[in-house]
């Protein structure tokens, strides 16, 4: 049995981590926004299911321009989630149900509202609380023109001009300047952050927007124009390292400083990147003398296709082995559309036209989405190293794509001049009940609504009815606890197409059939599979299955 207990400093290599989303998980005061108090009343929920620690999305302090990614203080709680009494009693109860916690820590960038950031509005041009920021004067006769053609991540320019003329850098939305990681400054408050934490317990961090926190500064600055291309599409077209803002290679160093840090606690913190950069430059972030660990967006992007898969498998594997680290494993998070949904899209569907759509263009059949759902969590869950699930996943739950745009929150939306409907679908409050107010999220409301079927997916609905999809990950994660213990796999030779089938070094198979038509049955025990076996001893189409040696 795998031992991922807090003895092991290397419990994090083939653990299943758990994201809540805090302002969607549970509501306990009644205002319609998730809390840490919440959080602390559902932990059963996550003891249960068998998940080894749960990562927090931000819980800080902040005006919710981007879901709570623009930060006002990282060192605090938002007051409409708690306090840090509240925090330090969630984290207290985890640790008593044997769950660690990681959180969010979010470096690339401020709220607007953090004090640095209004001391630098009220300092103006040329101060040292600008320098703690990327301020730069515009081009053009008057100073009216950007600084460089940067983008931001969610539309539009990455400059935003102030009333003293000039502009400063936001590769997100607006609300969210971006630091300067050349300042000393910058970089002590992190290390006292990371500091503050993990004096409170906290296991590990998810470090947010890894790959962009240094820019080349130098004047004048380079416009992306020149690689032939825009934003993160010009990675591929510069040398690597290199790009103005994506991905250099100085960033290493801030790592390397973290590591010492992580390394200064008994057992070491722990860290995962977030990077969406190429898997060789991935890996960098993943080596042991930094974050240790780095998101595989990879898998998450390949489609329901056998030879993409396994292709994704195999490289994602040798990535991690060549960085000395561990694979890591995403189906869902809170920045993309649910893959109970998204695996049903045909190839080549553009997935934000699909949600302008409401969901129906084209149409989706719930039970064959969520069967695919359930063959793509059980192979997941065999393979080597550690799997990220997202809250809700474990209900089935697929994408809310019919939210009407007028309650739409995430900052895509508008500053796409509503041409991308954004994150919303996945966000939205979870059903613990079959009915009552908001499913049992809270006493009032919710703050995303709820669509009318939540009920028949609800954790109330199905804990404890054999064959339901919270039943099955429980199964799975008690199942695969006592399963792992090495870190490799090896492909059967003999796979009929459009199959997927390894071995585990423990001497257990799985085997997924991601083909259209049924296929026999490889010999063996059937430990477990993602949905009732026919009696012909065959593996039916969007199927996999658990066999013992």
């Amino acid at each position: 049995m795998a031992d991922l207990s807090s003895r092991n400093p290397d419990w994090w290599r083939q653990a299943v981590i758990y994201q809540v989303y805090p302002r969607s998980f549970a509501d306990a005061d009644g205002d319609g926004l998730g809390d840490l108090r919440g959080i602390t009343g559902r932990l059963p929920h996550l003891a249960a299911l068998g998940v080894d620690a749960l990562w927090l999305s931000p819980f800080y302090p902040s005006e919710l321009a981007d879901g709570g990614y623009d930060v006002a203080d990282h060192r605090d709680v938002d007051p409409r989630l708690g306090t840090l009494d509240d925090f330090d009693a969630m984290a207290a109860e985890a640790h008593r149900l044997g769950l660690k916690v990681i959180v969010d820590i979010v470096p690339n960038h401020t709220s607007r509202l953090h004090p640095w950031f209004q001391e630098a509005l009220l300092a103006g041009p040329g101060s040292a609380a600008r320098d703690r920021y990327v301020f730069r004067p515009g081009r053009g006769e008057h100073g009216e023109l950007p600084p460089s053609d940067w983008r931001s991540v969610f539309g539009g320019s990455a400059w935003h001009r102030v009333p003293d003329g000039e502009w400063y850098l936001h590769l997100f939305a607006p609300e969210q300047p971006d630091l300067n990681w050349a300042h000393d400054e910058v970089r002590a408050d992190f290390r006292t952050t990371l500091r503050f934490w993990s004096d409170r317990g906290v296991d590990g961090f998810r470090v947010d927007v890894a790959h962009a926190l240094v820019k080349d500064l130098a004047e004048p600055l380079r416009d992306v124009a020149q690689f032939g291309a825009t934003g993160e599409q010009a990675l591929e077209r510069v040398p690597p390292g290199t790009h103005p803002y994506w991905d250099r290679d100085e960033v290493h160093e801030i790592f390397r400083d973290w590591r010492k840090i992580f390394d200064a606690y008994s057992p070491p913190r722990t860290a995962v990147a977030e990077a969406w950069v190429p898997g060789a430059r991935r890996a960098l972030y993943a080596r042991p003398d930094e974050l240790g660990q780095a998101f595989n967006f990879e898998y998450l992007q390949t489609a329901w296709d056998a030879d993409a898969l396994r292709g994704a498998i195999t490289g994602a594997l040798a990535t991690a082995r060549a960085a000395g680290a561990s694979a890591t494993w995403v189906l869902s998070n809170h920045d993309v559309v649910r893959h109970a949904s998204r695996l049903m899209l045909p190839p080549g569907t553009d997935e934000n036209a699909w949600l302008l759509s409401g969901g129906r263009a084209p149409e989706i059949d719930a039970s064959h989405s969520l069967r695919r759902a359930r063959a793509a969590t059980l192979l997941m869950l065999a393979l080597p190293g550690s799997s990220y699930v997202y809250q809700g996943e474990e209900l089935g739950l697929p994408e809310a794509a019919d939210l009407p745009v007028g309650v739409l929150q995430d900052p895509v939306w508008e500053q796409t001049g509503r041409a991308r409907k954004g994150r919303d679908g996945c966000r939205v409050p979870l059903p613990w009940t079959a009915d009552g107010p908001s499913y049992g999220f809270g006493s009032g409301g919710a703050w995303l609504p709820q669509p009318e079927w939540f009920g028949s997916y609800a954790v109330e609905t199905q804990a404890g009815t054999a064959g339901s999809t919270l039943e099955l990950y429980r199964t799975a994660l008690r199942l695969r606890r006592k399963l792992l213990e090495g870190e490799s796999l090896t492909w059967a030779a003999d796979a009929p197409f459009g199959v997927l089938h390894f071995a585990r070094s423990e001497g257990w198979r799985c085997v997924t059939n991601v083909s259209h038509a049924p296929v026999p049955l490889p010999p063996g025990e059937v430990l477990l599979a993602s949905v009732p076996l026919p009696l012909d001893g065959t593996l039916p189409p969007d199927t996999t299955v658990w066999l013992g040696a």
